[in-house]
């Protein structure tokens, strides 16, 4: 017997246990988010999912996002890089595709985002905006130090000798520190201090915070998450002082060389918008970008969206949110954030 069911979170270790055992599932499938984001943001949860038998054997975690500024979404899976359906066979995801078009209909949202890695929905329409990137490390710290391209390492081995420490921190607020002055600076709203502590108790040993220190003092920090042989530093940021001490090139190596010794496999660096800085400081590493294949069913929407602060029609909001006080930045942000996704 076949069913399209809705998670119970009394079903999450169920939920779980098929994320961990599918190659073409990501952290960002995992159960977790459903209560991580409903709690700090207040998007509603669907997660749907095939049964046969008793057994599960396809997934499709989805939020739904209403926003006054950026209209009305379907989205797998918001504030995440990957997301999308994961399943068995084509015919259980056709089902479920066709269950989140249905749904979608329901809410008379504007699209749904599907934020697949590989394979555009038949059908739907992308947009060549992002792109991820990975690459295998090796168990030896040597062989990781030399695959990073000569003026790169420069930079890690300035951080090194510029006497920068770096240590796993048991708490949020040093970090928050500077990821809130990091993303201040670069014209973006920052998530409520909350989101970080929902994370760092929900995820457990699965999420990582290392901090950068110089004199005693956090000027960078990055929250990481492990997943199978994966490390993917997530959210990471400095204070404007770390610059002229190299201390995000220290801090990635750092992530990169303990993941390692963890028996690590994959380092993944994560998103980033094409000709971005992120883009290119990630490109120096060594890394290929690899494009991301999201997909858009448009419903209400005649065009698929644009949010990103690329957008010309976003610059001046950018600029004028660089000039901020951070204090200011800080209690404005969080309302703005929980609307971008």
């Amino acid at each position: 017997m076949t069913q399209i069911n809705r998670l119970d979170p009394a079903r999450s270790a169920e939920w779980n246990h098929f994320v961990m055992t599918h190659d073409a599932a990501s952290f960002f499938h995992r159960a977790e988010w459903f209560d991580v984001l409903k709690r700090a943001f207040g998007h509603q949860p669907h997660y749907l999912f095939v049964e046969r038998d008793g057994a599960i054997t396809a997934i499709l975690p989805l939020f739904h996002m209403r926003s006054l500024l950026f209209g009305n979404a379907l989205i797998s899976v918001p504030f995440c890089v990957y997301g999308g359906v994961v399943g068995d066979d084509a015919e259980d995801c056709a089902l479920l595709i066709r269950e989140a078009q249905s749904l979608g209909e329901r809410l008379g949202v504007d699209y749904l985002e599907l934020r697949n890695e590989t394979t555009v929905e038949e059908g739907w329409k992308s947009k060549d905006l992002y792109v991820t990137f990975r690459k295998a490390i090796s168990e030896n710290a040597d062989e990781n130090m030399k695959s990073i391209p000569r003026k790169q390492r420069a930079m890690v081995r300035k951080g090194i000798k510029a006497g920068l420490e770096s240590h796993v921190d048991d708490g949020i607020d040093a970090f928050y520190r500077c990821f809130s002055e990091s993303v201040r600076n670069l014209g973006t709203p920052v998530f409520a201090k909350k989101y970080f502590s929902l994370l760092y108790e929900a995820f457990g040993d699965d999420c990582e915070i290392r901090l950068i220190s110089k004199d005693g003092q956090a000027i960078a920090g990055v929250m990481s998450f492990y997943f199978k042989n994966q490390v993917l530093p997530y959210y990471g940021g400095s204070i404007q002082a770390a610059r002229r001490l190299y201390a995000n090139d220290f801090m990635y190596w750092q992530v990169m060389d303990h993941a390692a010794q963890r028996g690590v496999e994959i380092f993944d660096y994560g998103r980033s918008k094409i000709d971005s800085g992120s883009y290119r400081f990630k490109k120096h590493w060594g890394f290929e970008p690899q494009p991301l294949a999201y997909s858009y069913h448009l419903v209400k929407s005649r065009e698929v969206p644009n949010i990103s602060p690329n957008n010309a029609k976003y610059k001046y909001f950018v600029d004028a949110w660089r000039r901020l006080p951070l204090s200011v930045a800080n209690r404005v942000g969080p309302w703005l954030s929980r609307q971008l996704g």
